[in-house]
């Protein structure tokens, strides 16, 4: 062990150049992580999908309809089959919204991928199996259950739980909690 660290020890005259050259990276990488608030990413707090403004109406029609009290968005949009596959589904997804949003590639209407229809259908159905399963409930008939099958949960219930967003401006005066300041307190002063 000893022999591979001696291996990679740059020679005395570079070694104030590269000490500095990785303090200044793992800097950057510190700072990086606290602006983008990755952190906040390992929590289920709706809030923070409100970290990037775009998505701030589908939080506030979110915020207004009945799933509030039992359901966050990573209880809808993110798959719950196992701990691995929910933070490699978190991880993948996240990576690909802080691209675009780092890109300044965000799109005026959020639609939902590929990916994401399955995991919502899956999701929905985990959560409300006993009402697309109870013959007394629903009148069950074969037609029934050929049409719960087939279609998306959303295909009837479009206004469920986001109701109408249409743009980023769908939902102008909509009340949503302002991500808190990224200039430290001492500069402030």
């Amino acid at each position: 062990m000893l022999k591979l660290f001696t291996y990679f020890k740059p020679p005395a005259n570079w070694r104030f150049i590269v000490i500095t050259t990785l303090g200044i990276i793992v800097g950057l990488f510190i700072y990086i992580i606290h602006i983008s608030k990755a952190s906040s990413y390992l929590s289920d707090k709706p809030e923070t999908c409100v970290n990037c403004h775009v998505m701030a109406p589908q939080y506030a029609t979110w915020n207004h309809s009945s799933h509030r009290e039992w359901a966050s968005c990573n209880d809808c949009h993110v798959p719950h089959d196992n701990v691995f596959n929910t933070y490699y589904f978190k991880a993948m997804d996240g990576m690909r919204h802080a691209t675009i949003f780092t890109m300044r590639n965000e799109p005026q209407v959020i639609q939902i991928r590929e990916a994401g229809i399955g995991v919502v259908q899956d999701n929905c159905i985990r959560c409300h199996t006993h009402l697309i399963t109870d013959s007394k409930l629903l009148n069950y008939t074969q037609v029934a259950d050929h049409a719960r099958k087939d279609r998306l949960c959303w295909s009837c219930h479009r206004e469920v739980p986001h109701g109408r967003v249409n743009s980023i401006s769908s939902v102008p005066n909509a009340r949503v909690p302002l991500p808190s300041s990224v200039v430290p307190e001492w500069l402030k002063k």
